[in-house]
């Protein structure tokens, strides 16, 4: 495995948001944010104007913070910024919707190079690009002077396209439980970077930029699935938020999540022999790959790209793999928790 190099500087400083100013930032962002498929008034205006043929919209935002969710040492601007979409746009996914805009607030200290904010701007170009969305506006302030801190704010819009959205509370004893997606390669990424090193690419690339199933969620929708949720805390954590609001036991299969996630054995296994870890503990509780995890009715025919790896039983709310408590079989394989707790 190889280690990173460590940052040597910040750049040109002559060319910083403080010297080129917020509008100047702005115009540079927009040359780079693509264009939104339903804009009708992008960037540039008091507001956005999108159309909405559904009638409906979707919405979510998360926040990443520089130094909890991303480091720049770690991950270069096209990858904060491919980052930064994929966890929005997924969500919206999981609601059986597909992305059409995004949001994006920023705060950065003035001292920040005016390339690096171009780069997030790309990166999150990118990934909207398949389908078919794109930043439509946003804002741009600076952060507090001791902070020293990039936090990126982003909100994004979806279209449910004439489909009932897919919410986490319909799950229903005898459903099954699905997978699309793969779990614990960005976790295992992030542990090979917190060990000062950068290889496998595999790994660390999957922590850098998640991969989520975006047409999976519409899909799953389409076959009639009856709950579904984004995997970004851990699937025992999010299979706990399903069962939450559905009120009912969910049961993941252990042989059949190893076979859909661990074989053949490839990298994961390699680091996690390296770093004296069990990669299950990654699969099970690791976050930030996006997944999307789903119930269906029984009997119903999974969608390409979508894995049985479990049931829904009757009972009180909680999470089993085979039988056995969650939290049980996080500590048995090493996570310690069923996946990322906020303010924990």
């Amino acid at each position: 495995m190889t280690r990173p190099r460590p940052l040597t500087g910040r750049g040109d400083l002559s060319d910083t948001v403080r010297v080129v100013g917020e509008f100047g930032v702005i115009a540079r962002v927009v040359a780079r944010a693509g264009s939104a498929a339903v804009a009708d008034v992008g960037p540039g205006d008091d507001a956005a104007v999108l159309r909405v043929p559904d009638g409906r919209v979707v919405a979510t935002t998360d926040v990443l913070v520089e130094g909890r969710h991303f480091r720049r040492d770690w991950s270069s601007a096209e990858d904060v910024g491919h980052k930064a979409a994929a966890a929005n746009l997924a969500d919206v996914a999981a609601m059986g919707g597909t992305a059409t805009a995004l949001l994006v607030g920023l705060a950065c200290p003035a001292d920040t190079p005016t390339a690096w904010l171009e780069g997030v701007a790309a990166g999150m170009a990118a990934e909207c690009a398949p389908l078919g969305a794109a930043v439509v506006g946003g804002d741009t302030v600076a952060s507090a002077p001791d902070s020293g801190s990039i936090v990126l704010s982003v909100t994004a819009l979806g279209d449910l396209g004439g489909r009932a959205p897919v919410l986490r509370s319909g799950a229903r004893p005898g459903d099954v439980l699905a997978v699309a997606g793969r779990l614990g390669w960005s976790a295992c990424g992030l542990a090979v970077l917190r060990r000062g090193f950068t290889s496998p690419i595999a790994a660390v690339g999957a922590h850098r930029r998640p991969t989520p199933p975006y047409a999976a969620g519409p899909a799953a929708a389409d076959a009639g699935a009856t709950a579904m949720c984004d995997v970004s805390d851990g699937l025992l954590a999010d299979a706990g938020h399903l069962a939450d609001a559905s009120g009912v036991a969910v049961d993941v299969d252990r042989a059949a999540l190893v076979r859909t996630m661990l074989e053949p054995p490839g990298a994961m296994q390699q680091v996690a022999s390296a770093l004296g870890a069990d990669p299950l503990a990654w699969v099970l509780t690791g976050g930030e790959d996006h997944a999307l995890l789903a119930t269906f009715p029984p009997g119903t025919v999974l969608p390409g790209g979508w894995t049985a790896i479990g049931e829904v039983r009757e009972g009180a709310a909680g999470v089993f793999v085979s039988g056995e408590p969650a939290a049980d079989v996080a500590l048995a394989v090493g996570a310690g928790r069923t996946g990322h707790v906020h303010f924990g």
